[in-house]
């Protein structure tokens, strides 16, 4: 005998969090969560390693909004701590914050030729404080379209070719616009109002909203195995034809009927070393090495009293194709995968009791905070009972 459930919930990320607690809560429904992984919490699930030291599983995570809604729904749950992200790039032999900035210029290039970079910066972008790489590029200022080309081809480049497995020239513009370059000596990653980390780490955190009498979970469930599309629903087994939210990969719940949508993933390379700091900053990224694209100190993410060991990650992107072992982590946004994606979407859009919902499910890249905002959206759509486009 089934135990009866108003709505089915496929993960338990971010996405699926969100929206399982708010029908949980708002609704007052009965809501069944299925988690593909043993745990909960998407790839923010994070724990303490052997030595004490709290990490990341599937690469860094900080939190940054400036949505005042996304702000006020995460204080709910727990304490944060305010935490700034700094970061590096490593090319040419020197260290020199990420995003890029007049430091960056300082490094490498003579004092002379830097005060002209400076001066042609300014006369071009006037108070601007930042741009694109894409912007700088186009620009018809020579020394300054010569600043980025020197930027593009030892980072830019290098990183989005290793990351992504494919040609800058094939990668949706988007990707090339998130790390902007500084116009000033300001660090900082992002320049987000709130950026925090949960007191407790980030599975606390999720475990907090996703504490509810109407919630029930079971881990170690692949969904795709216990779904089926029947005369323009889809039906869950053994609970019949009850709404579903799926934030998981499209493609394999159909069967990889149109092919498989490009994702890439990530292989860690684990390092516990005897020493009390690694690296200057959190995060730093190697462009022109081999393989890997950046490496990770967590006892610096965030800050932690861990004195004579630190653990360390080096990340190996992947394409998720390349093995069925590998869980795919970011899709490859392209016009081609695009346009095979929407394929996908016309069989959803032909189900009455079907949403979707996040990075996998929606193939875009969404930060945490996006993630939240759009699970936002989903809900608003459930209490009005629309499709979501």
């Amino acid at each position: 005998m089934y135990e009866m459930y108003d709505y089915l919930v496929v993960g338990t990320g971010l996405s699926g969090a969100v929206v399982g607690r708010y029908l949980a809560e708002q609704k007052n429904a009965k809501v069944l969560m299925y988690e593909k992984r043993r745990h909960i919490a998407g790839n923010i699930y994070d724990y303490y390693d052997k030595n004490g030291i709290m990490v990341q599983k599937y690469g860094p995570h900080i939190f940054h909004t400036s949505i005042k809604r996304v702000e006020e729904y995460v204080k709910r749950w727990c304490p944060w701590n305010s935490f700034y992200l700094e970061c590096s790039v490593y090319m040419n032999g020197k260290y020199t914050p990420s995003p890029f900035n007049f430091s960056t210029i300082d490094t490498f290039f003579s004092a002379k030729k830097a005060e002209m970079i400076k001066k042609h910066i300014a006369l071009e972008y006037g108070s601007l404080d930042k741009a694109t790489i894409v912007q700088m590029l186009n620009s018809t200022d020579a020394v300054v379209k010569e600043y980025a080309k020197f930027l593009y081809d030892n980072d830019y480049r290098l990183y989005t070719a290793k990351q992504w497995g494919i040609s800058p020239d094939e990668i949706d513009i988007s990707v090339l616009q998130r790390v902007p370059v500084l116009f000033s000596y300001k660090t900082g990653y992002f320049d987000d109002s709130f950026q925090a980390m949960p007191e407790g780490g980030f599975t606390k955190f999720v475990q907090k909203i996703l504490k509810h009498p109407n919630i029930t979970i079971k881990c170690g469930i692949n969904a795709a195995e216990k779904l089926y599309i029947d005369k323009g629903k889809i039906y869950t087994e053994g609970h019949g034809a009850i709404p579903v939210v799926y934030t998981g990969p499209l493609d394999e719940l159909f069967g990889y009927k149109y092919g498989k949508l490009p994702y890439r993933s990530l292989r860690f390379e684990w390092k516990t070393l005897g020493i009390d700091s690694y690296q200057k900053t959190p995060v730093v990224a190697y462009p022109q090495e081999p393989g890997y694209t950046r490496i990770t100190e967590y006892k610096k993410l965030p800050p932690q009293q861990k004195k004579d060991k630190t653990t360390i990650a080096l990340e190996y992107p992947l394409p998720v194709n390349d093995s069925e072992e590998l869980e795919p982590y970011y899709p490859v946004p392209t016009d081609e995968n695009k346009t095979q994606y929407l394929k996908y979407r016309r069989i959803t859009d032909s189900l009455d009791n079907f949403y979707i919902c996040g990075r996998l499910a929606e193939y875009k890249y969404y930060n945490m905070d996006q993630a939240i905002d759009r699970a936002f959206e989903l809900c608003n759509m459930l209490e009005n009972k629309k499709k979501l486009c």
